[in-house]
Formats: structure tokens, C-alpha cells, sequence
């Protein structure tokens, strides 16, 4: 029946409309690679910042927050994410020295993961990266609140995309939360702080 056919065709023009967002590249969520030196001060001021918090302090004061930009998170993670797994017989994921006992840790490779970018903005930390589903390069959105809860890493999703197709938050959300706390041990704080937020823009510190 005539009827049949036109709901066909919407379907197919839906599928493939859908596809098409799916596998199309999103707008970049952060600004144009640097250069491999500017890339590089980046990551090496992200590392001194995080040591601050190893450094002590005088009797009856507080340590100061620690705020570090997108341009620096962004660079530490791409560094961390480029080398190559540590092993048992070679612990050696980054040819920079060991962070002191108790400093911040960007966490190590991630599978699967060919490009990842940061953005910060007001209190919404997004991340982006190009991974495979199906054996297809598909770019994946996620943006969402950081903070902290009995000494672990918390985020709260406010936006999921694949590709440029937008995705309801309430559909990913609880299998989102399943994964975080699978890799809980991943989410825990150096002993040395107690909160972390994302605020005008920086991702925010707290030392205890």
C-alpha cells in the first residue's frame, strides 16, 4: 500500500540520516593542536603544578588550591596516553621522573583511543575522543560535572554525542555510573586532596 512505502521510505531516510551523524566529525571541543614544544611546556607545567601539593607548608597554614588550565590538562593526557603501557618487567609509561608519593597521576593508555581533547568551560569540564564501534573511527562527546565524595572522583554527565548526533543523558547514564564504578580504584584521590572542581574554566585542586 501507498501508505506502507512512504513509511518505509521515512525510515530508510531516518537510518541513514542517523548514520550520517553517527559517523560525521563533530565541531573539535578544543582549539587547534600546538606545536610538540608548546604541547610539551604544557604537560610539564601541569606536572609542576600537581607537585605543589607535595610541598609542605608552614605551621597553622593552609596549602593554596591548584588550578590548572585545558591547554595543560589536555597536553598531560595525550602525553600519558601516547606511551606506552606500563608492565610489571618495565614501568616506564612516561620518560619524565616519577611524580613524588602521593601527587596527582594522569591515568595511563587507554584502549582503543586514537585522539583525545579537553575543554573546560565555567563548570563543565568535555572531553572528546575518536574511538571504534563496529569497526567504524567514530567520535564520541561527553561532558559533564567533576567532583569528589569520600575520596574518590565523581562525574555527573550533562551531555553525550556520537559523532554529531546527540544522545539523551538519561540513556547512558546508569551503564555511565556501572563503568565508573568498575574502574573506581582509578577514581581515587592522592591522599593530599580532598576535593576537585571544575571552576571558571580551570580544573581546581583542593589540598587537604
Amino acid at each position: 500500500m501507498k501508505w506502507q512505502r512512504i513509511i518505509s521510505l521515512a525510515t530508510l531516510a531516518i537510518s541513514v540520516s542517523t548514520l550520517y551523524l553517527v559517523l560525521k566529525r563533530p565541531t573539535p571541543v578544543a582549539t587547534p593542536p600546538v606545536s610538540p614544544a608548546v604541547a610539551a611546556a604544557n604537560a610539564q607545567s601541569f606536572q609542576e603544578k600537581v607537585n605543589k601539593l607535595e610541598q609542605p607548608t608552614a605551621s597553622g597554614e593552609t596549602a593554596p588550591e591548584v588550578r590548572i588550565n585545558a591547554a595543560e590538562l589536555s597536553a598531560a593526557l595525550v602525553q600519558a596516553n601516547s606511551a606506552p603501557a606500563a608492565t610489571p618487567a618495565n614501568n616506564t609509561g612516561s620518560s619524565s621522573a616519577p611524580a613524588p608519593a602521593g601527587a596527582m597521576e594522569v591515568p595511563g593508555p587507554l584502549p582503543n583511543i586514537k585522539d583525545y581533547q579537553v575543554s573546560m568551560d565555567g563548570d563543565i569540564v568535555r572531553g572528546q575522543f575518536l574511538t571504534q564501534v563496529a569497526g567504524k573511527d567514530v567520535y564520541v562527546t561527553l561532558a559533564g560535572h567533576l567532583g569528589a565524595k569520600d575520596g574518590y572522583a565523581t562525574f555527573d554527565a550533562t551531555e553525550f554525542k556520537v559523532g554529531d548526533l546527540s544522545v539523551p543523558v538519561s540513556l547512558v547514564n546508569d551503564a555511565l555510573q556501572k563503568k565508573l564504578l568498575e574502574q573506581r580504584d582509578q577514581l581515587k584521590l592522592p591522599e593530599n586532596v580532598k576535593d576537585l572542581k571544575v571552576e571558571n574554566g580551570e580544573l581546581v585542586l583542593v589540598p587537604k
